[in-house]
């Protein structure tokens, strides 16, 4: 299949939620406080978030329809979710010098951190940038071996130590390795756990410090994962990391047809965090850049434009 396809079967569930959540609103005679009203509770049991489904809602009303079938609402619908997610829609710009330039990956374990580090790293490859992995999530051997399975795959250096040494000595190494051998870019996994904010503050507190004796505009991205079958529940990790990591943008996972999308529309209206990319499957080339129109349209249910 094509990316556009994979991504369409991506959001075939909150695609199929949306349209069930609309179903009948379109046949009253016209469209009235109380049908806007349903509109803008159906959007909010989608996942799209209260505050995007107001602002949807408050669009189609100021468009003063008198009727509106089924599909001209997906198509209005399509449209203003497409105006929420343009400005956050933003590809990763390695930019950092002297290199490397260094991605912290953050998010909370299952989330599918280790996973997206090996296909960013792919996808930065793919653009000609040399890439070093750094297996920082140093608590677990599974990450760390993990990891070293998607540098072989991926075909990129990875530097790791054993299990429980120190995560920002690990990444003190990477930087000199990644400055000796002109590496582009660094990225470096990190351990996930929500649970304990204070010590997930001071360990990433202490890795930026770290980071800020060799270059001090490192790190220059802190990316989060998250995981699309949580639904509203990544909207909290994003409260909880935004504080304790200073994340920068974030990148959404398993979009595997099951997944609850509806979350992106709300989490780029609530926070306006960049969206760097989605990612649609296990392969190697399913995460790609984020791209608003393909999204807006597959959330609303109709085909690739």
């Amino acid at each position: 299949m094509s990316w556009l396809e994979r991504l369409t079967g991506g959001f075939k569930k909150t695609a199929d939620r949306v349209g069930e959540n609309l179903t009948g609103l379109t046949s009253k005679a016209a469209l009235d406080t109380a049908t806007l009203d349903d509109i803008e509770e159906a959007l909010i049991a989608s996942d799209l978030g209260p505050e995007a489904s107001k602002r949807i809602r408050d669009a189609i009303a100021a468009r003063k329809f008198e009727q509106l079938d089924e599909r001209g609402l997906r198509t209005i619908l399509a449209e203003e979710i497409e105006k929420i997610l343009a400005p956050v829609a933003k590809p990763l710009d390695i930019y950092g010098f002297p290199r490397p330039h260094v991605i912290l990956v953050i998010g909370v374990n299952g989330s599918g951190k280790t996973t997206t580090i090996g296909k960013v790293g792919h996808l930065l490859q793919e653009q000609d940038y040399g890439v070093l992995l750094a297996a920082g999530d140093t608590f677990r051997a599974a990450a760390i071996e993990q990891l070293q399975i998607w540098g072989e795959r991926i075909g990129a250096p990875v530097i790791a130590g054993k299990e429980g040494s120190d995560a920002a000595g690990l990444v003190w190494d990477g930087v000199k390795q990644a400055t000796a051998q002109g590496i582009d870019v660094l990225i470096v996994d990190t351990a996930g756990r929500l649970q304990n904010k204070s010590h997930l503050m001071e360990e990433l507190s202490k890795v930026r410090r770290v980071l800020g004796k060799l270059n001090e505009e490192a790190p220059h991205d802190v990316i989060l994962v998250l995981d699309a079958t949580t639904g509203q529940n990544a909207l909290n990790q994003i409260e909880v990391f935004k504080e304790s990591a200073g994340v920068t943008g974030l990148v959404m996972t398993k979009l595997d047809g099951t997944a609850r999308g509806g979350v992106l529309v709300a989490a780029a209206e609530r926070f306006g965090l960049p969206i760097h990319a989605i990612g649609v499957g296990e392969g190697v080339d399913d995460l790609r850049p984020f791209d608003p129109r393909a999204v807006a349209r597959a959330i609303a249910g109709l085909p690739p434009a």
